[in-house]
């Protein structure tokens, strides 16, 4: 059944491993296989070769889950913690599903849902299976790791035999039946290994662990907190950690820091910080418990920290309450170290979990802070093979005797600052691709999807990456005819599908990247442009076209049609082609000569040029022997605030006075911009930047939250000094003074944002201008007299208008629109007219080859790896996303003969459906119920719904698609099976039996 996780047997848990590292390279997925070199550090009465590994949750609740890790280079495992509560009872009380890890992390629960006992057996087979590839592979020491046990939640429930007999069985194992089953194995075995014999077997340590963190409920009273440490030391003689919650902080501190840091939305009230542990409380506790465990020669520390209640509020997870993790974690666990550190004057032992990566975590160890555990970070894209990265990132790290409390301070001071901890102002878009998850064959590249020309993005990056700037441009102007203009201000939609977003906030670079391309191949690719020969296409021939507008989408339609044949000139009522990107974007975010080149892209195929002629009517263009008329004419009317009184001025027509170099003295030193798109911002950097201008003000009705600027816009205003009013409304201007009403946030409307309205309360602000910046339209009267039907904004129907020969594209076509989608209706056009195609390169989408794609995966840009090239993940070639963040492993990816794609195998035994590969699939789905199953048993498979196969006694599979279930020999390729399907099925008997043997 898919939420019913079943422990797997060591022999085939070894078997596992063996056979897919001798045949594939890879153990459980991992192919980054980390070996440690140098000396182990002592904790406890053990070694430890590096200082992390997975915190107490989904991660370590299984052999596989703690193999992984192994093998990716952590070395030391907080065990998911047991309690008297277990199994079937405790999984009926977790909701499914139940992590949710697109930014900061949620989940209901990560405690064990396996029973107690299986939990221990998962842990001790997990021991014997680390031993043996330490020795067998040389990874490391075989004693070179650390397993620390996690209990709760209650005395009287830690003291039950079935808890007892699990730390009794943890601290020496050599008496139970999973250590018969282990060793047994191992010696019956050593002719599958090449470096581990039967005295090794023999030397295996039946003391699996010596250590435990103790884990307590919200609301456990500071007596019953120390019963449990007092009893874990003096009765059980364990090294021991109390776990601490952020709420030792105090409320108004978590409330005031998260809000400073842009999780105000994250909701939570004071219950949990009166009823959780209070520091007065805490401070002599852990004295005593330093002295207690002093006297015992046993090490006494405190976990920071618990993960963090909050309140469903949006639907994140079908429960009331979840906890948070990961980098919004980081802000309060740090600041909870630092008063700790600065109490105990770095005395006191702090073992870390609480938004830790890669980017942090050296600065942590060389604090002091050790060891160090993590959930969130590999629970995202990249998964366990992130451990990789940070075995290299602290490799030569010098760790302090003591913690050392100016350290951590100086951790905590620089939160504030570093945008790793910071929540982007506004929400992320949608990253998936608006299509159902393909049951086979799924891999893709979605950041083509979220780009409105579908441009080959993956294949010019490969390209850029591999030095060939020439080919890099050429896939990029096979879809793209203004490469610098796009390269340096294209809003870049396809970024919110980007999957290494995950990574780090921006994405591949892929507008970056692009302009790269750009100016490294446009001499030569503009040479080859204007001495190569046209072939028309036959839709292009007889075609005289007129392309009224010389801007972005002229430009565009010229450069298509004309490479398709057609005979093509441009109509300009201005004396300079580039439209809005010549005329009104600042220089310092475009310069003049990249607008020439792109210009001088789109007249390259032989596209003829008219200067300083208006066209009022395509009938006149019809007259003068014009086959077809596009018309691409901008947003170039005004639109108004609608000030009661007072003057304001278009945005438009000062950006472009400003650009001419214009003498703009009499707009004063107080300048206002009312509007929040990315055109207010342009105007409020380039009003800063004009003599005498002191202060300029962004007047905003709503948040910030809500602009439709994009954010890096929002960001770089912000930079140059602009002022940003929020929640005011303009009423009127006099006198120097811009009169506006406090506005509030009332319900969202149907755009999700939340709707404004007035308070009655009056501001004044400064302003001796008013720039009005709330969205230009469409110029009324150039489609009227061809008979075109234009919708109430003024827009034809589409791209081909309805009438013969008469076309629309840009801003005349669908309002104000960015240069990406100008590009797109310009594509439409050349398709339409002439039958155009842009397919040229798609295939190079998965130029990348799997060792590239996979050498990738799991390394984060920090200041040690600072991936310094496009940080393209090659989705097209190997995406395996749903296979990273499956803690279980239960997402497994496979090498199917005859298909050019990986095929992605859901195996249901190992999954609990906490649903964190729904969270990062690119497509619409869910892998855990919509990729191919592989069940176990006829038991399983009559308990789920997924669409899979069950391998049969007699050689056949019994295979349930939508079609039906029924027995298939699929050796038979006229089985009737799907041949994707039977090809898959094959793979798995052939080339990955040990996902099968049961």
């Amino acid at each position: 059944m898919s939420d019913v996780m079943r422990p797997i047997p060591f022999a085939q848990l070894m078997d596992w491993i063996l056979s897919e590292h001798e045949e594939h390279g890879s153990i459980f997925g991992i192919r980054k296989a980390h070996v440690h070199e140098g000396g182990a550090e002592p904790i406890f009465s053990e070694r430890i070769e590096t200082p992390f590994g997975p915190a107490a949750g989904p991660n370590s609740q299984l052999a596989q889950n703690i193999v992984a890790s192994y093998v990716a280079g952590a070395r030391f495992f907080e065990l998911k913690t047991v309690q008297v509560m277990d199994g079937e009872e405790l999984s009926k009380c977790v909701a499914k599903p139940c992590i949710t890890a697109a930014d900061e992390c949620y989940n209901c629960e990560w405690s064990t849902e396996l029973t107690v006992p299986d939990a221990m057996s998962e842990y001790i087979r997990a021991w014997w299976a680390c031993k043996l590839l330490a020795r067998e592979l040389g990874l490391g020491d075989p004693d070179g790791f650390v397993f620390n046990m996690s209990v709760g939640y209650d005395l009287e429930g830690i003291k039950s035999p079935k808890v007892d007999a699990y730390i009794e069985g943890m601290k020496d194992a050599s008496q139970t039946e999973v250590w018969a089953e282990c060793k047994g194995w191992a010696l019956a075995s050593l002719g599958r290994f090449s470096h581990v014999d039967e005295a090794f077997v023999e030397s295996v340590s039946p003391h699996v662990s010596t250590s435990v963190t103790e884990s307590t409920l919200h609301g456990c009273p500071p007596a019953e907190i120390e019963r449990i440490a007092t009893y874990l030391i003096t009765e059980k003689g364990l090294n021991t950690y109390i776990k601490c919650n952020p709420t030792l902080l105090g409320y108004d501190y978590a409330r005031s820091r998260l809000d400073s840091l842009g999780f105000d939305y994250v909701a939570f009230d004071d219950t949990h910080f009166r009823e959780d542990l209070q520091w007065e409380d805490a401070v002599p506790m852990f004295r005593r418990l330093m002295g207690l465990t002093a006297e015992r020669g046993l090490s006494f520390g405190v976990k920071l920290t618990n993960t963090f209640p909050v309140d469903v509020t949006a639907g994140e997870l079908p429960s009331e309450e979840m906890y948070m993790s990961g980098r919004s974690l980081f802000a309060l666990t740090i600041h909870l170290a630092r008063r700790i550190s600065e109490e105990f004057a770095g005395k006191l032992r702090i073992s870390y979990s609480g938004g830790a990566d890669a980017r942090n975590i050296r600065g942590l160890y060389e604090a002091g802070i050790w060891p160090i555990t993590m959930a969130t970070t590999v629970l995202k894209p990249g998964g366990y093979e992130r451990f990789s990265q940070i075995a290299r990132v602290l490799a030569g790290a010098a760790r302090k005797a003591d913690v050392d409390a100016a350290a951590v301070a100086a951790l905590d001071d620089a939160v504030e600052s570093d945008p790793l901890y910071r929540k982007p102002i506004k929400p992320a878009k949608p990253h998936k691709v608006a299509a159902p998850l393909p049951l086979t064959s799924c891999f893709t590249a979605p950041c083509r999807s979220g780009c409105p020309i579908q441009q080959d993005i993956p294949a010019y990056l490969h390209a850029v990456d591999e030095g060939d700037l020439v080919h890099a441009l050429d896939v990029v102007v096979s879809r793209n005819a203004l490469p610098h203009i796009t390269g340096s201000l294209c809003p870049h939609p396809c970024g919110a599908k980007c999957e290494r977003a995950f990574y780090e906030p921006e994405g591949a670079k892929i507008r970056e990247s692009k302009l790269v391309a750009a100016h490294g191949g446009f001499a030569e690719v503009l040479a080859r442009l204007q001495a190569t020969p046209v072939v028309p296409l036959p839709g292009a021939r007889g075609r005289r076209v007129a392309v009224v507008g010389g801007g972005p989408a002229g430009l565009a339609c010229a450069f298509f049609l004309t490479r398709a044949g057609a005979d093509v000139t441009i109509i300009e009522r201005t004396d300079a082609l580039g439209g809005v990107a010549r005329h009104i974007i600042p220089e310092f975010r475009i310069p003049a000569a990249d607008i020439d080149a792109d210009v001088a892209l789109c007249l390259a195929l032989g596209a003829k040029v008219e200067l300083n002629r208006e066209v009022t009517d395509v009938a006149e263009l019809k007259a003068e022997g014009y086959t077809d008329v596009v018309v691409c004419v901008g947003a170039w009317a005004p639109g108004h605030v609608g000030l009661e009184y007072g003057a304001e001025h278009d945005v438009l027509e000062f950006l472009a006075a400003a650009k001419a170099g214009a003498d703009l003295t009499a707009l004063g030193d107080e300048i206002a911009i009312v509007g929040a798109g990315n055109t207010a911002m342009d105007a409020a950097r380039v009003a800063k930047r004009l003599p005498g201008v002191r202060n300029v003000r962004i007047v905003y009705r709503r948040t910030r939250r809500y602009m439709p600027a994009d954010e890096e816009e929002l960001a770089e205003a912000l930079a140059d000094g602009v002022e940003l009013c929020e929640l005011l409304a303009p009423k009127g201007v006099e006198g120097g003074v811009l009169a506006c009403e406090r506005m509030e946030l009332g319900e969202p409307d149907a755009s999700g944002r939340r709707s404004p309205r007035g308070t009655g309360e009056l501001v004044e602000l400064p302003a001796t201008a008013v720039i009005c910046a709330v969205g230009e339209h469409i110029e009324d009267g150039v489609y009227e007299s061809a008979g075109v039907g234009l919708d109430r904004r003024g827009r034809p129907a589409g791209c081909a208008t309805g009438v013969a020969g008469v076309w629309a594209a840009g801003d005349c076509r669908r309002g104000p629109a960015t240069f990406v989608e100008a590009i797109a209706d310009a594509q439409e056009v050349a398709r339409k007219m002439v039958g155009a195609d842009f397919n040229a390169f798609s295939a190079e989408n998965a130029a990348a080859t799997t060792e590239q794609c996979y050498a990738r995966k799991g390394t984060l840009a920090c200041a040690t790896d600072p991936c310094g090239d496009s940080r393209c993940l090659g989705c097209a070639r190997v995406c395996e996303v749903c296979a990273d963040v499956c803690p279980n492993r239960a997402n497994v990816a496979i090498e199917v003969p005859g298909l050019a794609q990986h095929q992605i195998v859901h195996v249901d035994g190992m999954c609990n459906e906490c649903g964190n590969c729904a969270v990062f699939c690119p497509w619409e789905g869910r892998p855990y119920k919509d990729k191919l199953t592989l069940f176990w048993s006829e038991a399983d498979m009559g308990n789920s719904e997924n669409l899979g196969f069950l391998p049969l006694g007699d050689g056949r599979f019994e295979v349930r698609l939508a079609t039906g279930t029924a027995a298939y020999d699929v050796d038979d390729a006229a089985c009737g099976l799907p041949d994707e399907v039977r090809r898959t099925i094959c793979a798995v008997r052939d080339s990955y039996g040990y996902l099968m043997a049961r």
